[in-house]
């Protein structure tokens, strides 16, 4: 996000490619919002061994990975979009590229719980 709104501000980029870059941190501002709320119960996986394979704590876990992965797919849908708008603008279209990148990262992480459960 900080290299976003550097880039941003920067004064050699075009107006194109900064509004480009500010749409998508107004993206990644959103899906952090919408996230937010899964994300402690996500990070309760760690203390499920605890628990037994049928704990709704498990459960609990299950439904905020799958949460996350949904939020984070239409998320994604919204960025291409948004690339396909800025194609034009080179800089601005491969930092939409590198968020892209994050998010499927983070889907696969998402993937890589949810299939522990």
């Amino acid at each position: 996000m900080n290299d976003l709104v550097a880039t941003a501000k920067r004064p050699d980029v075009s107006s194109g490619d900064a509004e480009c870059v500010n749409s998508t941190v107004r993206e990644l501002l959103q899906i952090s919002d919408e996230l937010a709320s899964y994300e402690y119960l996500i990070t309760m996986e760690k203390d499920l061994t605890d628990f037994g394979d049928k704990s709704p704590m498990r459960d609990i876990v299950k439904f905020a990975v799958d949460k996350s992965s949904t939020i984070l797919t239409g998320e994604r849908k919204r960025l291409v979009q948004i690339s396909e708008r800025c194609s034009k603008y080179p800089l601005g279209q491969g930092k939409i590229e590198q968020a892209v990148t994050v998010i499927d990262t983070t889907t696969g992480i998402l993937a890589s719980i949810r299939a522990r459960l």
